[in-house]
């Protein structure tokens, strides 16, 4: 029996992540033939965020939907609070999911529901809370992404940034202690991806969430990450600290974050 204190959250108590919350062992995907990810492994930390950096089509969104259970890998384990998700049936699978939270790309806001609307989708679809506490949690959460009095506009009434905010206030609702970004600053400015990385590493101090940030933000990456690695050729071709990344002489980092054409990198 674990000594730890329980977590209050919306969906009922719950018993802390192990440490660490996610392993991932020789994690192998093809795609016709081709690896998209070859013997990947890492380990994350309770509460720590690793930020996965990589070119396009490397695999960086495959990792996250395996860890989401979404895609189901040619070889590897993945354990998640202890537990290999691979082994679990689909009940076992629907009650780990209600622990996670993804935030995607697009936001994927439901364009036909208000901003309280899509932020209470998951209270509804989860829980039995009755409506005045939904629409306190509503509230709270906008608080928290600076989307105050927004709740009845839409969508569409929202710029690309507001949007995104809108977006995490519903990854947040169920108060999950995992939470997947994938590319969270795509298509915004340099302005607009700071306010989000900001976000980003707002909600890993205030909930103490474990997360994997999937991006080429490196300016993000460098903000949010307690650890940063580099997937490269289907794997993990360098893993280390935003400092290290920072000052490594490796000619892969080297050539990633400073942008250059010339270097180990292949196009």
């Amino acid at each position: 029996m674990s000594s730890e204190k329980k977590v209050n959250t919306v969906l009922g108590q719950r018993e802390p992540l192990s440490d660490p919350a996610i392993s991932v062992r020789d994690l192998c995907v093809a795609f016709g033939g081709r690896k998209i990810l070859d013997h990947v492994s890492f380990d994350i930390r309770r509460g720590q965020t690793l930020v996965i950096l990589g070119l396009s089509g490397m695999g960086k969104s495959t990792t996250l939907r395996c860890i989401m259970g979404l895609q189901k890998p040619d070889q590897g384990e993945i354990f998640i609070n202890g537990r290999d998700i691979l082994k679990m049936d689909t009940k076992e699978m629907d009650e780990l999911r209600k622990r996670m939270g993804m935030a995607f790309q697009m936001s994927a806001l439901f364009d036909s529901l208000t901003i309280g609307e899509n932020v209470a989708f998951g209270l509804r679809e989860h829980t039995k809370l009755p409506e005045q506490d939904i629409q306190r949690i509503i509230a709270e959460k906008l608080a928290i992404v600076d989307l105050q009095g927004m709740a009845d506009l839409y969508p569409n009434q929202l710029s690309g940034g507001m949007q995104k905010r809108a977006s995490f206030a519903r990854t947040i609702a169920t108060d999950p202690d995992i939470i997947l970004y994938d590319e969270p600053t795509s298509g915004l400015d340099p302005v607009l991806s700071m306010v989000i990385n900001n976000l980003i590493k707002t909600l890993q101090e205030e909930m103490n969430a474990t997360s994997i940030v999937v991006t080429h933000d490196i300016r993000g990456a460098m903000t949010v990450g307690h650890q940063i690695a580099m997937l490269y050729q289907g794997k993990f071709a360098w893993m280390g600290t935003p400092e290290e990344f920072a000052s490594t002489n490796d000619a892969l980092i080297a050539q990633f974050r400073d942008g250059s054409v010339d270097g180990p990198i292949n196009l």
